[in-house]
């Protein structure tokens, strides 16, 4: 065998053992074998399952999900949490449906507005973050207990109960509802806008963490924020700006669920921080930070979307699906763990 031939038999081979170290330091791996897996499983046991209506609704199901799931999960790979996401979208539900109301404004006034009090509400937990070094943990828990007093006292205020009146008669309501809550009928498939809104920040947070040096910096702030601020990158900036891409998602929930409704209750939204978390860490995000992808968000949120329909088509008793969160969580992280270690040591 000609000397060539030998070095091409080495570079092939190197070239495959290169492809399958990529593939096991992905760390949406864990979370796409899962997927798999869950899709096979209701497949197999639930018969309505595969019909083109159950795909709109686990679809469905899943971007109300995914579409926070993504910035929780750069938030995470920057290494920090945040606890009033739940909350914090029906925070700009509220504003955008007490406003327009109150002012008798076109609902887009209300719509603006919601938008630059939840980006506040970013800023105040990445500032009040970065100038106190308590613990995410703690500021964010802060938070949701505020916005869950706000959320009830200025709705019982304003309206006299717990829920917002309509706005579905009120100007600019229809063109709102287009942007936020309208869908399209694509064959037998009923596609929501929200799964087209969860598609373009999947596309857009992959972009900024492969191809944007401010991906560079929420990797590097995440696996030592001191190392990363010793060597220039701007520790503070990039963490406000994680918990405002958080904020920016929380007023894109929170319009769906106003123009979904017209009416909005003031005490929804407490205890989803714990599915934005646990789709990001079954997608692969540690939680120590440092790791992960926002691809790998949006294939736990497809998880979940999948299991919490896939347990009704299959008739089963619903009160298992909290179970099933816990389990993934426990298992997705010690799966991750264990690819993280396999990756370091192929490396």
């Amino acid at each position: 065998m000609s000397t060539t031939v030998k070095a091409s038999i080495r570079d092939e081979r190197l070239l495959h053992r290169s492809l399958v170290r990529r593939l096991m330091g992905r760390p949406e791996l864990g979370s796409v074998v899962g997927a798999v897996a869950v899709f096979l499983f209701f497949a197999l046991t639930a018969e309505p399952f595969l019909r083109a209506s159950s795909l709109s609704t686990v679809l469905y199901a899943s971007s109300t999900i995914g579409i926070m799931a993504v910035p929780v999960a750069l938030l995470m790979i920057g290494g920090e949490f945040d606890l009033s996401a739940g909350v914090m979208v029906v925070s700009s539900a509220l504003i955008s449906s007490m406003f327009s109301y109150q002012m008798t404004a076109n609902t887009w006034v209300g719509v603006g507005v919601s938008l630059l009090v939840t980006l506040a509400i970013g800023v105040f937990n990445g500032v009040l973050l970065t100038r106190t070094k308590l613990p995410s943990f703690i500021i964010t828990l802060g938070t949701f207990f505020m916005l869950t007093g706000l959320n009830l006292g200025f709705t019982k205020l304003i309206s006299g109960t717990v829920s917002t009146k309509s706005i579905a008669d009120m100007e600019g309501f229809e063109s709102a509802r287009a942007l936020f809550a309208s869908h399209l009928t694509i064959g037998e498939v009923d596609v929501q806008v929200t799964i087209i809104w969860w598609i373009v920040l999947v596309a857009v947070a992959t972009w900024i963490l492969l191809r944007t040096r401010v991906g560079n910096w929420i990797f590097a702030v995440g696996g030592n924020a001191d190392a990363a601020r010793a060597v220039g990158v701007p520790v503070t900036k990039t963490k406000i700006g994680l918990y405002m891409g958080v904020a920016f998602a929380a007023w894109v929930s929170g319009q769906h669920l106003l123009f979904s409704y017209d009416a909005i209750q003031s005490g929804d939204g407490v205890g989803n921080e714990f599915l934005y978390i646990i789709a990001a860490a079954v997608g692969g995000c540690l939680m120590t930070g440092g790791f992960g992808s926002a691809i790998g968000a949006a294939v736990g949120a497809f998880i979940f979307g999948m299991t919490s329909k896939g347990i009704v088509y299959a008739q089963w008793n619903p009160d298992w699906y909290k179970f099933f969160l816990g389990a993934m969580l426990l298992l997705a992280t010690l799966l991750n763990a264990w690819v993280r270690k396999r990756a370091e040591d192929k490396s």
